[in-house]
């Protein structure tokens, strides 16, 4: 068992992944059909973090509590803290301050994903006791992203999104701190986009000579918050997928790693792994192709569907083409009209009704 807290901050909005979002909160959007969140709490879990904090938004706020409940089903103890409004990550940090109790933790970002986990990461913190820990992986386009400069495994300084970036090491949303972090941010201005930026705080450690190490990231690591991240982020989990078959299967050709829900039925079909059908789903004189997540009680009947996700409840039908790099909202319905259509690439947010026609 860590001596350390959790801190996972799931109060953002989802911008970039609307209309999705305008119904549901990111964190709770599913990759390999199990919620974005789900992934950061077992992996606190995984490294003995067990009492864990989540900053949700008025907003999401309930839906979150509904999905994850006291944390018990994930062999945690969660305490919700509600940020009451979207003021950035050192503002959602000290909101938490009452639970963190002056104790060390680690801060995980709802959306992140991160092959790996975190275990190696917070055993060195435990040893060594750094003043913070930061995760940095190598990014194509680091001006995009808060970026270190080091000298050998200490943080010299950070940057958000530089111009001229001192490197290519980009930082992940998972961070380790000691409670000299909240004295740091307690001490901040709000920046240029208005919120209190988690590096000026880090930064501010720096200056004053604090012990501010790095870790490169081995391992994949995904930010979910865009529909390229999503679905990059399914493939990524759909290539380690242990195969199951609790469902039926009827004079269909299963290839591959395929995981098939309880009480799933798929007939005159093929499913090319790896790929995901949820419980309850109906697959039937379809083809469901490489790294495709169907949600449960899913339909998809005389369909092509590849690298997409389809969240639960959805209703696809007679499409004259594939549907491919798509991400379907709840209670989503795309059926055929008539006349000719050619590839479809969707994002569609929950309980629309889309009729292709020519």
């Amino acid at each position: 068992m860590s001596e350390l807290k959790g801190l996972i901050l799931s109060g953002g909005a989802g911008t970039r992944l609307r209309p999705i979002t305008h119904t549901s909160a990111k964190q709770l959007v599913p990759v390999a059909n199990k919620p974005v969140l789900f992934y950061g709490i077992e992996s606190l879990v995984e490294a003995g973090v067990t009492e864990i904090g989540i900053v949700i938004a008025p907003e999401t706020g309930d839906e979150i509590r509904a999905a994850v409940g006291d944390g018990s089903g994930f062999g945690a103890a969660v305490t919700w803290i509600v940020q009451d409004r979207p003021a950035g990550l050192a503002h959602a940090m000290l909101t938490a301050e009452e639970f963190l109790g002056g104790d060390p933790f680690v801060m995980y970002l709802g959306d992140n994903l991160l092959r790996d986990g975190i275990r190696e990461e917070v055993a060195a913190f435990e040893v060594d006791r750094p003043d913070a820990s930061i995760m940095l992986t190598p990014v194509e386009d680091p001006s995009s992203y808060g970026v270190a400069e080091l000298e050998g495994e200490r943080v010299i300084s950070l940057i958000e999104k530089p111009e001229d970036p001192p490197s290519d090491l980009a930082l992940v949303g998972v961070y380790l701190f000691s409670p000299k972090i909240i004295d740091a941010a307690k001490g901040l201005t709000p920046s240029a986009r208005g919120e209190l930026e988690i590096t000026e705080a880090i930064q501010v450690l720096i200056d004053r000579g604090s012990d501010v190490r790095s870790k490169i990231v081995t391992g994949w690591w995904k930010d979910t918050g865009q529909l390229e991240d999503m679905l990059e982020a399914n493939r990524l989990v759909l290539d380690e997928l242990e195969p199951t078959g609790e469902g039926t299967v009827e004079d269909s050709k299963i290839e591959g790693r395929v995981a098939v829900g309880e009480g799933a039925v798929i007939r005159r079909s093929r499913v090319r792994g790896p790929a995901t059908i949820g419980a309850g789903a109906v697959i039937e004189d379809a083809w469901i192709g490489p790294y495709t997540s169907i949600g449960e009680r899913v339909e998809v009947r005389r369909s092509e569907i590849e690298h997409s996700i389809l969240l639960a409840d959805c209703v696809v039908e007679d499409l004259p083409s594939r549907l491919e790099a798509s991400l379907l909202g709840r209670r989503v319905r795309i059926v055929r009209g008539e006349g000719p259509a050619r590839t479809l690439k969707m994002l569609v947010g929950d309980r629309s009704q889309i009729e292709l026609v020519g």
